[in-house]
């Protein structure tokens, strides 16, 4: 004997092609909308209170930017498995430039 009910794995009876109805998100639940609301209100409150020295790091969070764009746009070096030295790369329709 088994506790748990399987019937709620089974398509509702008359749909036989076992489609549901869309999802309806989270997010555009009344609970999503309270948390889109909370989540603003301690936004602008944090960067209200915290704006003079929040903003004094500007000019480091754009260097930082720089390394950060490189290891994640280019994945980093190394990865050049395949080509033979002094090969070029493929250029940008697959083929050898």
């Amino acid at each position: 004997m088994s506790l748990h009910d399987d019937t709620g794995h089974m398509p509702p009876p008359g749909n036989d092609t076992g489609t549901r109805a869309p999802h309806r998100s989270f997010w555009r639940s009344p609970g999503g909308i309270v948390a889109i609301s909370f989540l603003l209100a301690a936004a602008f409150l944090l960067f209200s209170e915290h704006r003079a020295h929040a903003l004094g790091y500007l000019p480091f969070l754009l260097l930082l930017a720089c390394p950060l764009m490189h290891m994640f746009m280019h994945h980093g070096h190394g990865h050049h498995a395949g080509h033979q030295p002094g090969e070029r790369p493929p250029g940008p329709d697959g083929g050898n430039q």
